[in-house]
């Protein structure tokens, strides 16, 4: 048993679905959370730069002593977990394969739509897992890069924010999918905008819920529960710009006030 906090990471504000997944399911976990905030959006990012952002983060991470680490960021998942896995001895996950299974087990049709940043799409990476587990899906990929700004700017229930996913999301409806993959974490927070542009004919897949069960079985199998199971954890938050404005819109992915938060050099790590 370990009392240690787990750390979670995203480019930005995204990480926090992944978050609030993990507190439903890990309640008595403490959590040290990183937004780069500096640097958001990933997605258009060099491969090299993203994996340099990721090692940069996870040593921030463990300088605060976590256990294990959540990549809770598509595109950081798919450019460096397996580098970060190799390179690291602690135990890190990211959200990718999670996403990828359920899609495998809801599609009925076998035509799954992936939506992600650039560097997610691009990468191929759902594609790659999905395949593992049953080499006859078909996946159509669609990068959405404009999808992030529109939640870091709190507008993702507005006309913005749907008249971009029509844009969007025109080819995938042509091409018969059934289930779609919300491949970046802050998707989530446009599932209303999405839902209404597809009607409601198109299930959606959040891999959140299952990264948090994954990591779940990752501490069980390593014996680094928190042991305190009659207690609350606790939760504190870094980002590396804009600390008042990541507290401002963060509330509205956890449905609750974030408090302590502070503002980190991410370059020194």
């Amino acid at each position: 048993m370990n009392n240690n906090s787990i750390g979670v990471f995203d480019s930005g504000l995204g990480g926090l679905t992944v978050l609030k997944e993990i507190t439903s399911i890990l309640p008595s976990e403490n959590i040290v959370y990183f937004g780069d905030t500096a640097r958001v959006p990933y997605g258009s990012r060099s491969k090299e730069t993203v994996i340099k952002y990721t090692f940069q983060a996870i040593n921030f991470l463990i300088s605060k002593g976590v256990k294990a680490i959540v990549i809770a960021c598509n595109t950081a998942t798919a450019r460096s977990l397996e580098l970060a896995q190799a390179k690291y001895d602690i135990p890190i996950i990211g959200v990718i394969e999670a996403g990828a299974r359920t899609a495998a087990y809801t599609t009925k049709n076998k035509v799954v739509g992936v939506i992600g940043t650039e560097g997610t799409i691009n990468s191929k990476a759902y594609e790659g897992e999905i395949h593992k587990l049953d080499d006859r899906i078909t996946i159509i990929g669609k990068a959405c890069p404009l999808f992030v700004p529109i939640v870091e700017e709190g507008w993702a229930n507005t006309e913005v924010a749907e008249l971009t996913a029509k844009k969007y999301l025109e080819e995938l409806q042509a091409s018969n999918i059934d289930s779609l993959v919300l491949g970046c974490t802050h998707y989530p927070l446009l599932k209303k905008t999405i839902n209404k542009v597809l009607e409601g004919k198109i299930s959606l897949v959040n891999p959140a819920r299952e990264t948090a069960k994954d990591l779940k079985d990752v501490l069980t199998k390593n014996n680094l529960l928190n042991t305190n199971a009659d207690k609350g954890g606790y939760y504190k938050y870094y980002v590396s710009d804009i600390p008042e404005r990541f507290a401002s819109i963060g509330k509205e992915f956890l449905n609750r006030e974030i408090t302590d938060i502070e503002q980190v050099e991410i370059q020194k790590y």
